[in-house]
């Protein structure tokens, strides 16, 4: 028998963060289902979605292999810092994985982010592209797996799982460029968000919030590691979000890594293990 790698003891929060797509949702969620070694809880981190992602979440309450939480807020615009602090701050354990619920996950995504953990640092993943066409036939037949050659994947380099290299690139791709780094597929030892209090609530709509939080953390001390040849993510089509506010965050970001900012103020502390809707 396989030893066990000592941090797969580590306990894990998934989080979540989704927008009014159930269909890729429902994709997301079956393949943290099937992970080879499932987190400890998912948390749904819901920016304003209606009632159908909230049917859908509680159908998969029913047989869901850890707990399965939903964290709902209005729908006000883009508010992605905000619903994801509250999700940080109803979270249970002590490593958080962070991904969007557009994405299916490769079997060992949870095992190869668990292996890669160290203390004083933060990870950052990257993700494989998807085409229309495979998209719509995944979400379809409900599948979470393809083949490594399927057409309709790009990114090759990012489908493939293969420990050493994914090793021994941790501390050497783009380690010191906070700028490379894909919100998407991060994860972060919770008292790390908590010193920096979590993601910057003054970034509203699309662009630059996960950059931000990245530079507070290395302004902190917090280092930044990348996982590739591992933690593999399948990212399902769909057209580019509007990026009006880019400019007004991209500012922010920029003052932040100036002024070697780490802590900000509308940030996670604002919430006290409760939201405004939680449906356990």
């Amino acid at each position: 028998m396989a030893a066990i790698n000592s941090n797969h003891l580590i306990k894990t929060t998934l989080i979540i963060s989704t927008y009014n797509w159930p269909q890729a949702l429902h994709l997301c969620l079956l393949s943290v289902s099937r992970q080879s070694v499932l987190p400890d809880e998912v948390i749904i981190a819901d920016d304003g979605s209606t009632r159908e992602t909230r049917d859908l979440i509680e159908m998969m309450q029913k047989t869901f292999p850890v707990p399965l939480l939903h964290v709902w807020q209005e729908d006000e615009g883009f508010q992605l810092a905000r619903i994801r602090n509250k999700a940080i701050a109803r979270s249970s354990h002590e490593y958080i994985i962070q991904v969007d619920g557009d994405l299916i996950l490769h079997k060992h995504f949870v095992s190869d982010h668990l292996e890669i953990s160290k203390p004083g640092t933060f990870v950052t993943g990257s993700r494989v592209l998807m085409n229309k066409k495979l998209s719509d036939k995944l979400i379809h037949a409900k599948k979470t797996s393809t083949g490594l050659l399927c057409r309709g994947l790009t990114n090759h380099t990012n489908r493939f799982q293969i420990r050493f290299l994914r090793n021994y690139f941790a501390d050497r791709y783009k380690a010191n460029n906070i700028m490379k780094l894909r919100g998407c597929n991060m994860a972060f030892w919770r008292k790390d968000l908590i010193q920096v209090n979590g993601y910057n609530e003054a970034f509203y709509g699309w662009g630059r919030e996960d950059n931000e939080i990245a530079a507070r953390l290395a302004n902190a001390g917090i280092r930044k590691r990348a996982i590739k040849f591992g933690g593999i993510v399948f990212h399902l089509y769909h057209p580019e979000k509007c990026r009006e506010h880019c400019e007004e965050n991209e500012r922010r970001l920029v003052q932040t890594i100036t002024d070697k900012i780490t802590y900000c103020s509308q940030g996670v502390n604002q919430y006290t293990y409760a939201c405004s809707e939680v449906y356990a």
